[in-house]
C-alpha cells in the first residue's frame, strides 16, 4: 500500500472507524509497516475482517460506540492494558449524511456532534497523557469539507471544521510536551459512506469535474499520508492540515470546461 517504508516497529497505534473504508486502509498500512494496531468500530465482525490474515498478537479489536462519552477512557485502557503504551492515535470515525439544514432534527444533530466531535474530544483527552509518555502524536482524518462550505452538508462540514481547529489549538498546547497533532483532509473518496452519492461514471462526473487528477480517491490514497504525518519523517510538523484531495482544494470552484 505504501511505496516507502516507515519504521513503526514496536509502536502502538489506535485507529477509530477501523472496520471499513479509510480506517481499514490506515490499519493495514500501519500493520504492513511493523506497528501493532488497535482498531475501534461498532461491529466486531467488520473489525475481524480488517484483521484477517494478521498475527493476533499484533492486533486488538475494540467494539465500542464512540458517541458514548464513557467509552473513551475504556478504549485507551484497553489499548494500554494489552500493549503497555500508545504511540499514535488516528481519529478517523465519522458520521456523514447530507441533508437540508431546516430538516435537521435535534437527534440527528446530536448524532453528528457526538460521533464527529465528542468522540474526538474525549478520546484525545484520554490519549494525550499516554502520548506524552511516548513522544507520540495524533493524526485526525478531517476533510476538505472542514475548510469550506458544501451544498446540503452544513452539519457535517461544521463538525469537521471543529475537529480540525481542535487539532491546531491542541498542537500549540501540547507541542512543548513533545506531542504533535496534525490533520489529513481528503475530498470525495469511494467508501461505504459515499456509496449512495456516486455509483457509476455518470453520477461521479460532477465530483470528478472538480478533481485535478481526474478520479475520486480510494481509501488507499489517504493512508500513506497518515503514515507520513505519524512518522519520524514529520517530526517537525505539527498543527498542519495536509489536503489529500487530488487537487480539489486548488480550485476556485469554477467547473472544468473542456
Amino acid at each position: 500500500m505504501t511505496h516507502n517504508r516507515y519504521d513503526f516497529e514496536g509502536q502502538v497505534v489506535l485507529v477509530t472507524g477501523g472496520g471499513s473504508g479509510i480506517g481499514r486502509a490506515i490499519v493495514h498500512a500501519f500493520l504492513d509497516n511493523g506497528a501493532v494496531v488497535a482498531a475501534v468500530g461498532r461491529r466486531s465482525g467488520r473489525l475481524e475482517e480488517t484483521f484477517a490474515g494478521y498475527d493476533d498478537a499484533r492486533v486488538l479489536a475494540i467494539e465500542a460506540d464512540l458517541s458514548d462519552r464513557g467509552s473513551a477512557a475504556q478504549v485507551i485502557e484497553a489499548v494500554t492494558g494489552k500493549f503497555g503504551r500508545l504511540d499514535v492515535f488516528v481519529n478517523n470515525a465519522a458520521k456523514y449524511a447530507p441533508q437540508e439544514f431546516t430538516d435537521l432534527g435535534a437527534d440527528e444533530w446530536d448524532a453528528f456532534r457526538s460521533t464527529n466531535i465528542d468522540a474526538f474530544v474525549f478520546l484525545t483527552k484520554a490519549a494525550l497523557p499516554e502520548l506524552e509518555k511516548t513522544g507520540g502524536n495524533v493524526v485526525a482524518v478531517g476533510s476538505v469539507s472542514g475548510l469550506r462550505g458544501d451544498w446540503g452538508q452544513a452539519a457535517y462540514n461544521a463538525t469537521k471544521a471543529a475537529v480540525m481547529n481542535f487539532v491546531q489549538s491542541l498542537a500549540l498546547d501540547w507541542g512543548p510536551r513533545g506531542v504533535r497533532l496534525n490533520t489529513v483532509a481528503p475530498a470525495f473518496t469511494l467508501t461505504d459512506a459515499t456509496a449512495g452519492v456516486g455509483t457509476d461514471e455518470e453520477s461521479l462526473r460532477p465530483f470528478v469535474n472538480r478533481i485535478a487528477l481526474g478520479r475520486p480517491a480510494q481509501p488507499e490514497d489517504i493512508a500513506p499520508a497518515v503514515l507520513f504525518l505519524a512518522s519520524a519523517d514529520a517530526s517537525y510538523i505539527t498543527g498542519a492540515t495536509l489536503p489529500v484531495d487530488g487537487g480539489t482544494s486548488a480550485s476556485t470552484g469554477q467547473p472544468h470546461v473542456e
